[in-house]
């Protein structure tokens, strides 16, 4: 008898952890800070996207996070054509950081930006700031449409933190409000700048790639930045890259040398 209600207690146990195994594959992040055993009523858009695009139902599983305190694994409560309530069964991992880098780049055509976003959301960027250098050619930035691209990005990379999305900013006003303690390493085409991978593995400090926009930096905007003490020029190598190119290229640099890799 005490057999039979022991191995009742564990099943539950035992169930959830052999739903973990499966590795399920959906997972969305949470706009509201989550904690075990409690309900969720999710917002309309992410209730279509279970329902209708995943074709979930009652009963299913998913991942959910919050960029606070980790991931879940929640079950699908209750749903109706255009609610959908979750309950949260267990933490799947507890919240780590990214490392502290910033992306500052000059915004491009609207799907070479969304490349941008979405790469180095992936490459664990913890800030993106657009800068609007005088050769930026872009028409409008909407940046309600990068904070949906981060967030996608991160439920498809598996992060638990969002990088923030910064308003648009002049080459100018960058200069003048930036932060002494992080150092700035802007590309620098003409190929005057420090090796790259040398120049990151060297770096003890606060850091931030900047990438300038189709055509390059002009000659005015290269030597304010070769005059700010926070700045360092560095070069990606002899070949002339793409903005978009440069940007997971960079980042990717940056990683190896004193990031999470």
């Amino acid at each position: 008898m005490e057999n039979t209600r022991l191995q009742k207690n564990l099943e539950p146990m035992f169930l959830w952890s052999n739903i973990v195994k499966k590795n399920i594959k959906y997972r969305i992040f949470s706009h509201f800070y989550l904690s075990e055993e409690n309900l969720y009523t999710l917002n309309e858009e992410q209730a279509h996207y279970l329902l209708h695009v995943l074709r979930l139902q009652t009963g299913d599983v998913i991942k959910i996070f919050d960029g606070f305190s980790g991931e879940y694994l929640a079950e699908i409560v209750q749903c109706n054509k255009k609610n959908c309530q979750i309950q949260i069964k267990e933490k799947l991992r507890e919240q780590s950081v990214s490392p502290d880098i910033w992306l500052l780049f000059a915004p491009v055509k609207k799907d070479k930006t969304d490349f941008i976003i979405s790469g180095a959301t992936e490459l664990g960027v913890s800030k993106i700031l657009p800068v609007i250098t005088q050769r930026t050619v872009c028409e409008r930035i909407k940046i309600e449409r990068f904070q949906a691209q981060v967030i996608e990005a991160a439920e498809q990379s598996r992060r638990l933190d969002i990088p923030s999305v910064e308003n648009p900013i002049s080459f100018a006003q960058m200069l003048k409000t930036w932060p002494k303690d992080r150092t700035l390493f802007f590309m620098d085409e003409t190929g005057n700048g420090t090796n790259i991978l040398n120049c990151f593995q060297k770096n003890n400090t606060k850091s931030a790639i900047l990438v300038g926009p189709e055509g390059g930096f002009s000659e005015e905007e290269l030597a304010l930045l070769r005059q700010q003490n926070f700045a360092q020029a560095v070069s990606l190598g002899p070949r002339i890259l793409r903005a978009e190119t440069a940007v997971l290229a960079a980042l990717s640099c940056w990683q190896a040398a004193s990031g999470d890799w």
